[in-house]
């Protein structure tokens, strides 16, 4: 039997499938298997990760459903990366670490049983197994650096009959159509084991208890969801407010109270610093919680109404469509990113701040949401958060920034100082530092950020940062590039929650979504004053993603950019411009 995916296979992915296959084939025949049901390439709920092969059929010892997943690999040899057991090195990548097979096919076999219902509802029993048939030499400790267990073992091409003996303890010379057909036909969303994870994880945290609108907000969810069951209709809920008022703790609270229920709910959003710190912050002590953190781009091919509630977080980065360069041309759909969210839950929620678009192709407005649910004849729901629980409680500092920037003309631009936030105006990039670093040694946290406006190199070959950020004598390097860690730090994406990430230079796309108690901000050439307005300069800026966009949308964004730099900070900022008349002018706004 065949299912297709509607995707063209690559010619690396046909030449794979012809130096592996016919072996496993021929493997299973020799265990007298061979009416045992193979799906190839076999895609992972809410994911464009694959899993080799999933074999299907009838376990012997249960008489229930029987599933393998099967990563093949071609390695002959590994070698282990830096002492760490979850990566490890292989000639045809160079120096360049990849997954040690064992935790990769652990990862889905623990991804598959959290959404998929059949695997729950039928007591089907998962295993997971990697082959590296070309291995023909004995194995040795990088082989055995993971130790071996029901959803990770290792079989190499010298251990074929051991890798066969395994084969048929799992599977009887029954039939595994009925099993492929009820795998590929169920419906998927998080599992109750999930969700009992999940609402153990984050419930009952003291740091997500709700005040005023935002109570309010976390209250009309419940009840959209309630209407939706006792009327079969849809709703959508947005939440709209500036930096600090409560967008990812009503989230976060959702996400542990809908889990506690029962509900299959997931939280996406389109930022990978923030998804990645949440993950580890929410799911720390469990790794099957952080596959409820998505992103927008995973729903192109869900099922409508596969979920209850799809908690979408930052939702002013929604893009107008899923498909990226990465994207096949098969897989694009070409429907807006939009209608993709709003179809794939009975109630999808929208939290944003349209002030903090800072990317070209970002267009999550409350207006375009309300607009796009219209047309698909959903209701909608709109809630205001007017509370400012970040910048000390000062909505004063939020309104300043608003009209400091021109985002707003509603009051003077100059600040007026206040009790519980203190903006301060450094004369150096190195007093800057200092005084951050004085708060420091007080117990706060602080963190340094600027515009994207120097290069973003690698790390040196030494395990070193290169220190790109350059303002005369003064040199730092900016947050770590890549997915782990360099040095002492931590990955790029963890920055604002890596104790030695002082050190570093973030950007907007590292610090967005979180905060520290003291923020530092560097404004570099992408933005300068100039006589009486402020005046966006697209060859200051070095961020690739600002390439090609017309001056008035540059501003418009880069101006946002450093919105969102200037609010992370819960009880004082630091500023300093490289642009001396723009320096002066941040000095009158600040003097007194």
């Amino acid at each position: 039997m065949a299912y297709q995916v509607g995707q063209r296979p690559s010619l690396a992915e046909i030449r794979s499938w012809e130096a592996s296959l016919p072996i496993l084939a021929n493997d299973l025949i020799e265990a007298g298997l061979e009416s045992v049901e193979l799906l190839i390439e076999f895609q992972l709920p809410y994911t464009s990760k694959r899993a080799d092969v999933v074999i299907c059929g009838i376990h012997p010892a249960s008489g229930k459903p029987s599933i393998l997943i099967v990563e093949l690999k071609q390695w002959s040899q590994a070698t282990s990366y830096l002492d760490v057991p979850s990566l490890v090195r292989i000639g045809a990548y160079g120096d360049n670490p990849v997954t040690h097979p064992a935790v990769q096919v652990r990862s889905y076999c623990e991804y598959l049983t959290g959404f998929n219902l059949f695997l729950e509802n039928s007591e089907a029993q998962v295993s997971g197994a990697a082959y590296l048939h070309n291995w023909q030499g004995p194995r040795d400790s990088v082989v055995d650096q993971i130790q071996a267990e029901e959803f990770a073992r290792v079989f190499l091409g010298s251990e074929r009959g051991k890798w066969i003996n395994f084969l048929k303890t799992h599977f009887t010379e029954a039939s595994g159509a009925t099993v492929a057909d009820q795998l590929l036909s169920s419906k998927l969303a998080p599992t109750k084991q999930l969700m009992q994870h999940a609402a153990a994880e984050i419930k009952d945290r003291s740091q997500f208890i709700l005040l005023d609108e935002q109570q309010v907000a976390f209250e009309l969810v419940l009840r959209a969801l309630r209407t939706s069951d006792e009327s079969n209709n849809k709703t959508a809920v947005i939440v709209t407010g500036g930096p600090g008022s409560g967008k990812s703790v009503i989230a976060l609270a959702l996400l542990g109270e809908l889990s506690r229920q029962g509900r299959t709910t997931l939280h996406a959003t389109g930022s990978k610093a923030f998804r990645t710190s949440l993950q580890k912050i929410a799911g720390h002590r469990s790794t099957a919680v952080k596959n409820l953190f998505r992103y927008f781009n995973s729903f192109n091919t869900a099922q409508p109404n596969s979920l209850d509630v799809l908690i979408c977080d930052e939702a002013h980065r929604i893009r107008s469509t899923s498909a990226n360069r990465y994207t096949p041309a098969s897989a694009r759909t070409g429907s807006p990113q939009i209608d993709e969210l709003l179809r794939v839950a009975r109630v999808p929620v929208f939290l944003l701040d349209s002030h903090q678009v800072v990317r070209k192709g970002e267009i999550g407005t409350p207006e375009y949401i309300e607009g796009q649910a219209g047309r698909l004849g959903i209701a909608t729901l709109r809630v205001d958060l007017d509370g400012q629980f970040r910048c000390g409680g000062s909505k004063g500092y939020e309104t300043w920034i608003l009209n400091m920037l021109g985002l707003e003309t509603s009051e003077s631009p100059v600040w007026k100082p206040e009790e519980n936030y203190r903006v301060l105006i450094a004369s150096s990039p190195a007093e800057m530092e200092s005084t951050l670093k004085s708060k420091i040694e007080e117990g706060f946290k602080a963190r340094m950020t600027a515009g994207f406006c120097w290069a973003w190199n690698d790390p040196n070959p030494d395990e070193t940062l290169p220190l790109d950020v350059q303002i005369g004598d003064w040199k730092k390097p900016w947050n770590v590039k890549g997915d782990r860690g360099v040095g002492q730090f931590m990955a790029g994406s963890l920055w604002a929650i890596d104790p030695e990430s002082f050190d570093q230079i973030g950007c907007v796309y590292t610090a967005q979504g979180f905060e520290y108690d003291w923020n530092g901000v560097i404004f570099g050439p992408d933005l300068v004053w100039r006589t009486d307005h402020w005046v966006g300069v697209p060859s200051g800026s070095k961020d690739p993603d600002m390439r090609g966009i017309a001056p008035e949308t540059f501003q418009d964004l880069v101006k946002n950019t450093y919105k969102v730099l200037l609010t992370r900070g819960l009880f004082g900022t630091v500023l300093f411009s490289v642009d001396p008349e723009t320096q002066e002018h941040l000095k009158t706004l600040v003097s007194g």
